[in-house]
């Protein structure tokens, strides 16, 4: 990690306050831990290397895909995003959105809805993160991506997938593979179904 303003937000954001009751003492470990609903919330270091890979910066219009407990969501606000997160379980993305407002975090707007068709009304974004395992990147996504834009999503099989940066620039699109990871299975419309 060499982005200092990444290295800040994850200083500031309490991650104990999006774990539930009973793993707030592993809150601070570098793991994965579950949260509901049979999602998990990611480990921090994959927290801090897809925003890192993202290259968000203040007022930018990022789109996350899988809000889960708001965590990622609060990081990208913390960094001056404006942020839409669309969560495909409607009480995950109450739940999230509670938190959210009691945390005072403001600059982040909960969708329920398929996050594979990402959010139209709301587009185009500078940024998109994808916090779900996908079997490739979603056709909606990459129109609702601004140019110049960028995506980081986890692409590959349900078990293991690689960490996936796609480029938006002038019209052509560029992409690299990067980091092994594990997520949860994106479900949705253009993702792995059920």
């Amino acid at each position: 990690m060499r982005d200092e303003a990444v290295l800040d937000a994850m200083c500031h954001v309490a991650r104990h306050e999006f774990v539930p009751e009973g793993h707030r003492r592993q809150a601070y470990d570098d793991r994965a831990l579950p949260t509901s609903d049979g999602q998990t919330i990611s480990q921090p270091y994959i927290v801090a290397l897809m925003t890192e890979m993202a290259q968000i910066r203040s007022g930018h219009h990022v789109l996350e895909i899988g809000t889960g407990s708001g965590y990622q969501a609060a990081v990208l606000a913390y960094l001056g995003a404006r942020v839409t997160t669309v969560e495909l379980r409607p009480g995950l993305a109450r739940s999230a959105e509670r938190r959210l407002t009691v945390l005072g975090v403001s600059n982040v707007t909960v969708v329920p809805g398929d996050g594979t068709l990402g959010h139209v009304d709301a587009g185009p974004f500078d940024r998109i993160i994808v916090t779900a395992a996908a079997p490739h990147m979603p056709d909606a996504l990459r129109h609702q991506l601004a140019d110049p834009g960028r995506c980081v999503i986890p692409i590959g099989a349900r078990d293991l997938q690689r960490l996936h940066v796609f480029e938006l620039n002038g019209g052509e699109w560029s992409m690299q593979r990067r980091t092994a990871c594990r997520f949860v299975p994106l479900t949705g419309e253009d993702g792995w179904r059920g």
